[in-house]
């Protein structure tokens, strides 16, 4: 886990709105919003608020119930911006692709045949 006098993520700074982003859902503890490179035509960023939890593994052990509502976030994201048809991807260490260390998934939707990430 980050420990609390961790330098904010850039989500952390986003959530405090220092930095913009194009929000798209938000609740008292999950943020989504618009992936500034995004790799399919909807790519949002789904992420907790609070940057104790490093990666998907650290949020289901410490706060299952945290989980379920970035998971239930991403679907509402994804039924309003793709019809409910998406991919929900976490990526966790830096060998997978993570950049952040701070909990995220990205939601991938939209015609992906014609996005970055054909389906194989």
């Amino acid at each position: 886990m980050a420990s609390p006098a961790a330098e904010p993520t850039i989500f952390s700074r986003i959530v405090a709105r220092e930095i913009p982003a194009t929000i798209v859902a938000e609740t008292d503890q999950v943020i989504a919003f618009n992936d500034i490179h995004p790799q399919a035509p909807v790519h949002v960023v789904v992420t907790t608020k609070s940057q104790r939890y490093r990666n998907v593994g650290e949020l289901a052990a410490g706060d299952p119930a945290l989980l379920a509502e970035l998971i239930a976030v991403a679907g509402r994201v994804a039924d309003e911006h793709c019809n409910g048809e998406y991919r929900l991807v976490f990526n966790t260490g830096e060998s997978a692709g993570q950049t952040v260390f701070h909990v995220h998934a990205h939601v991938l939707g939209g015609d992906l045949e014609e996005g970055t990430l054909a389906a194989q």
